[in-house]
């Protein structure tokens, strides 16, 4: 992924101002041995941000932090290969994530199972022919494969900041697209879907034509509130709302919660004073992570964490706190489920 750090309000991904977060200091853990499993994350090396494994088992705060047991890691364009074939090269993301796995597999590096799940990249526009770039990433990950992700992110307003492998409108309705889903899910495979939500009918066109695939939507529907969406928040929940509760009448549909920090635009961290508590936060996120969870069930969501995206505008401990907060009132059961329970079942996590 390259370096985005761009003069504009929202739309990219800044580097995190480490001092502007510890201006606010650590809050006390809610539900301290509640199992997580954070099904959404990444890595990665960019000339001003330097995000690898050290960096994120700090925000995760191993024995002084939530009780992360594992996670799941996100493709992000990171350390692919220099040379080989082009439909190749994201075969050196997974090899990274791989052996990030295996030193934390070793329990050298504490509690958590960093990338116990893989999530890659394949170009799924190249219909069959994508088979052995799938082999590949299988026989790199070393047997932690989960599934890949092919981002469908795309506005006609530049400042929206579309997908890295996004390819223009209607994606995810192509022809071709599907064919490579189609291998995809013959192995066993996730896809991982991510789009903005005027486009949330693409998706629910390729679930209802693809009911054997296991697709999984990130970021709580990808609603947006900056650009031409500035100021349209009722309209824009509204339109969400109707294309979510389509989308979560296809049983193949998971929804991940969380990711919105950047996109949904809520928080303006540029000019904070500090970063907001984690109440504050559940605030604005409630109606969005609550109407998911009633269309689609505890079954069927899972809280992740989007670092170090959202660490923008929030740290690891407060980010969490506020998943705590949303489900207060929910059952110790369906606390399991949103934490921990979901993410293991749907990237079939041992």
């Amino acid at each position: 992924m390259a370096d985005v750090n761009q003069p504009r309000k929202f739309g990219c991904i800044y580097t995190p101002d480490e001092a502007w977060l510890r201006s606010r200091p650590d809050e006390d853990i809610l539900n301290p041995d509640l199992p997580i499993i954070d099904p959404h994350h990444h890595l990665w090396d960019l000339p001003r941000h330097r995000y690898l494994l050290p960096e994120f088992l700090a925000d995760v705060g191993a024995g002084h932090g939530h009780n992360v047991v594992a996670t799941v890691y996100l493709e992000c364009g990171s350390m692919y290969r220099a040379h080989g074939p082009e439909e190749l090269r994201s075969v050196g993301e997974v090899e990274f994530a791989a052996g990030v796995a295996a030193m934390c597999a070793s329990g050298r590096h504490g509690p958590t199972r960093v990338a116990a799940g893989i999530v890659g990249f394949a170009d799924l526009t190249l219909g069959e022919s994508v088979q052995p770039v799938l082999e590949a990433l299988q026989l790199a990950a070393g047997g932690r494969l989960s599934g890949v992700r092919h981002s469908a992110g795309w506005d006609d307003d530049p400042t929206i900041g579309n997908s890295h492998h996004g390819g223009g409108p209607g994606l995810y309705l192509r022809p071709e697209f599907r064919a490579g889903l189609a291998r995809l899910t013959a192995l066993g495979l996730s896809l991982d879907a991510w789009l903005y939500h005027p486009q949330l009918d693409d998706l629910v066109d390729l679930a209802r034509a693809c009911p054997d695939a296991n697709i999984i939507m990130t970021h709580t529907g990808g609603m947006l509130g900056y650009g031409v969406y500035n100021g349209q928040r009722d309209d824009c929940f509204a339109k969400l709302r109707t294309s979510l509760a389509a989308l979560a009448q296809c049983p193949n549909v998971t929804m991940k919660l969380g990711g919105m920090m950047m996109r949904l635009a809520c928080i303006d961290y540029h000019n904070l004073p500090s970063p907001p508590p984690s109440a504050e936060l559940a605030e604005q996120w409630r109606p969005n992570i609550e109407t998911c969870i009633e269309l689609f069930g505890v079954e069927r969501c899972m809280f992740e964490s989007n670092f170090p995206v959202d660490k923008m505008g929030i740290g690891y401990r407060s980010l969490w706190n506020a998943f705590k907060h949303i489900t207060a009132q929910a059952s110790a059961d369906e606390r399991a489920a949103l934490f921990a329970g979901t993410a293991r079942r749907a990237y079939n996590l041992p």
